[in-house]
């Protein structure tokens, strides 16, 4: 429900002691993948200041009631948590987004890149060489996806 990474780190309850839980978002958060606790509603609006700390520039879904008929699911940018002004009953399922991936940082095509695509572009799908170049070079998919419909449309 969540729409994060298949891929998660599960913690169960989180402590009682507000170092205990500084505790495990340090370790939690050095961690890419997607985080899951379960926290009481009384005690969530004490750990925003620490899920702004240690999970900053991620997401996060408070789940409540999962499976049931009145579930419900709030979403926000941890960054943009203020405290939660609803009454929130039942343990809380908390979902935190995998890190991502800056891709303003990833490079560009370089001129190699460029002639491997050249002798791709005629034998594989363009999907293909998108996953291809993608998995061996940090160049984004679509920098590689639409450098190769230039290339199809000068054919």
């Amino acid at each position: 429900m969540s729409g994060f990474s298949e891929k998660f780190i599960f913690h169960g309850f989180l402590p009682e002691k507000k170092k205990a839980i500084e505790d495990v978002f340090n370790k939690i958060s050095k961690f890419d993948e997607t985080c899951v606790f379960y926290i009481s509603p009384k005690k969530v609006n004490k750990i925003i200041p620490e899920l702004k700390i240690f999970f900053s520039g991620r997401k996060i879904v408070f789940c409540r009631e999962i499976t049931k008929i009145y579930e419900e699911f709030i979403r926000k940018d941890i960054d943009e948590l203020d405290i939660l002004n609803m009454e929130l009953k039942g343990e809380l399922t908390i979902v935190i987004s995998e890190k991502k991936i800056d891709k303003n940082n990833s490079q560009e095509l370089s001129e190699s890149d460029m002639n491997i695509i050249k002798m791709m572009i005629n034998k594989l799908t363009i999907k293909e060489i998108t996953e291809i170049i993608s998995q061996i070079k940090d160049v984004s998919k679509k920098e590689i996806y639409n450098y190769c419909l230039k290339l199809k449309n000068e054919i």
